[in-house]
Order: C-alpha cells, then structure tokens, then sequence
C-alpha cells in the first residue's frame, strides 16, 4: 500500500511546477568583458555573421553619432541591452482564480525599461504593431528552461562598433538556472543584417540582499558644440578606424570582416595557409583605392612584444610564439612553410643566439 501511494504522489506531481525566476539578478562579466563593459577599440566585428548590408552600415558609422542629442539617451533594445551592464528584476503575474503564471515581468535598470513575457499562449500581434525597445513577448517552459521568443523590436544595434539590428530582428532567449546562478542566451535572427542566426550568452548572479541603484539619470546636454543638422559619419572607404580592432590584437583583417565564415572550424585552416577569402564589400584603404587583399598582414610579419623575453609573431599564417633566453632560442609553432624565411629573419632582428627548441602544437 505505502508503495502505491508514493508512485501516486509522483505521477501526481503538477506538471506546472517550474524553476523559480523571480528576485533580482545582476550581470557578471567575465564572458566578453571588454566588448560588454567599455566597448574596446573600434572596428570589432569579430563572431558576427554579417551580411554585405552590414558590413556598408558597419563601414560609414562613427562612433562620435552618439553625442548627438537625439541619441545620447537613446535606450538599447532587446537585441543588445544584456550585453552590457545591467541588473534586471522579474517577477511572476498569476491569475487569482487558478494561480497559473498568465507572464513573468521585467525591470531592466539600464534605461529603467519594463518588459512583460507573456505565458498564456497569445499570439504575436501583426506586423504593422507598433515596434518598441522591448518588443513583444511569449515564453514557454521546456522542461526547466523558459524559452521566449520577441519580434516587434525597434531597429538599433547589436554592437557599439558600428554592427546595426533591423526592426525585423527576431530574438529568442533561453532562461536557465543553476542556483543562484541564471544563464540567459539569446540567438536572434535578422533578414536585413545577418546571414545566419547571431548567439550570445551572459551570465547572472542573485542578489541576496537586493540593490536600490534602479535609476538609470540620463541628461541632454551639448557635449561637443557641433552644427545640429551634421551627422557623424564616414564615406566608403574613408573611415580610418576600420582596422583598429584587427591590429590592436595583431589578428587577420578577414578574421574580423568576413562574417560567418570565420566563426567555424574550417576557418583555421585558411589561417594556418594564409588564405583568405575577400568579402565583396572589403573596405577601402584610406586612399579610396580598394586594397588587393582583405588581409592587412598578408605578406610580412610582425612582432609584438608580450612581456618580458617573449615576444609573437603574426603574419605566417599562424601566431609564433619566440622566447629568447640566456642559452638560445624557443619557438613555438612555425607558420606556413611560405613564410620560413621571413620568420627566421623576424626572429633573427630579436636574437643572433641559435635556435635550440622548436615545439609544434599542431
């Protein structure tokens, strides 16, 4: 008898039962801190599957537009505002007849914006609806992850570099909590601007004791005397920072530029032969004249100091890495055999020692 009450009690259990959401949660930034907190250097495109109509708005935006008045306080939209510092609030709206979720709703405290997540199976309105910052929203639990899906989103971007979102971005979130841990991935999707779905994770911690900083005080003021009818921008083949991000890190130009096709395995492969693919919206040199390749290191080789005796090689198809001690040389990793010789020049303008010890972790 016992035995047949406790399958009861477990077949019985509420299907409706699940992970708890509510409380107040804020951001931990170890995951791409420098693009989420201050935005690094321009012209970081990197892991964004860009299309040609991207890359032509990516190409002209300077980043000086946001000191315009009618953009200063500008809130972000959905597509972006968990990539950057924030604390959200949430908590659960029920009927008071049968208890049931009918939405979870949101406090988001940058640009303090309100969210509602419906739960009760509406549909999305048409497409002629107005579009807002938060967009329209319906979730559903699979399992003990709560999926959303948001259309209705006011056009923005998805990067302060330069990377703009269309009002036909669609995101979808996914809501998954380990603890007092809460994993929130997005992957939105965008006809105008990307060639294939564009994924992003954050995590978030709660907050035990709950926070008062909820307002987010956002003033216009002139900041930069300009004509108000002027608006930054750069014509193609003019903006002089498109390369900014590439050589900060002494990485491939197509690396940065050529969209979806650097974010799979296979592209290593073009990076090891020194290969690559030129989109055909590369942008132009400062001279207007359109470069021959789209790989600014094609060719030669240059040498960044890290710390200390060791120092990186870039431009051979692979980094390579050269530690200069006391009895001679270490390298790690070779490059492409093109590009023997003028590795062995590079490091020969760092060393005259012999070179004792080559590893290759390939």
């Amino acid at each position: 008898m016992r035995i047949c009450v406790f399958l009861w009690l477990l077949i019985s259990t509420p299907v409706f039962a699940q992970m708890e959401l509510s409380g107040e949660w804020a951001g931990k930034y170890h995951e791409d801190q420098t693009d989420r907190i201050p935005g690094d250097v321009q012209g970081d495109f990197s892991g964004v599957p860009l299309n040609d109509a991207a890359r032509m708005y990516a190409e002209s935006y300077d980043v000086r537009r946001v000191v315009l008045l009618e953009h200063q306080c500008a809130p972000y939209n959905l597509a972006h505002i968990f990539r950057g510092p924030m604390q959200f609030r949430i908590w659960e709206e029920k009927d008071p007849a049968t208890q049931q979720i009918i939405a979870y709703n949101e406090f988001l405290g940058t640009y303090q914006q309100f969210r509602t997540i419906w739960m009760d199976g509406r549909p999305h309105p048409p497409e002629y609806a107005p579009h807002t910052f938060m967009g329209f929203s319906t979730g559903e639990w699979h399992g003990d992850v709560l999926t959303v899906t948001t259309t209705h989103i006011k056009k923005e971007f998805y990067r302060r570099s330069g990377i703009p979102s269309s009002d036909l971005t669609t995101v979808v979130e996914h809501y998954i909590r380990h603890g007092n841990l809460l994993t929130h991935v997005m992957i939105a999707t965008d006809p105008v601007y990307l060639s294939e779905p564009y994924v992003n994770s954050e995590e978030f911690v709660r907050m035990e004791r709950g926070n008062q900083n909820w307002l987010y005080n956002c003033e216009y003021a002139m900041e930069v005397p300009t004509d108000k009818n002027k608006v930054p921008h750069f014509l193609p083949g003019k903006n002089p920072f498109m390369k900014d991000f590439a050589n900060k890190f002494g990485l491939p130009f197509d690396a940065i530029w050529s969209g979806a096709s650097s974010t799979y395995p296979e592209y290593l492969s073009k990076i090891e032969s020194g290969s690559f693919p030129k989109p055909s919206s590369a942008p132009a040199s400062n001279d207007g004249a359109r470069p021959r390749a789209a790989v600014d290191t094609q060719g030669e080789i240059k040498t960044f100091h890290v710390q200390g005796n060791v120092y990186m090689l870039i431009g051979a198809g692979a980094n390579v890495a050269v530690q200069i001690g006391d009895e001679g040389v270490v390298v790690v990793d070779t490059g492409n055999a093109a590009s023997r010789d003028k590795v062995l020049a590079a490091i020969r303008q760092l060393s005259t020692k012999p070179i004792r010890w080559i590893i290759n972790t390939h």
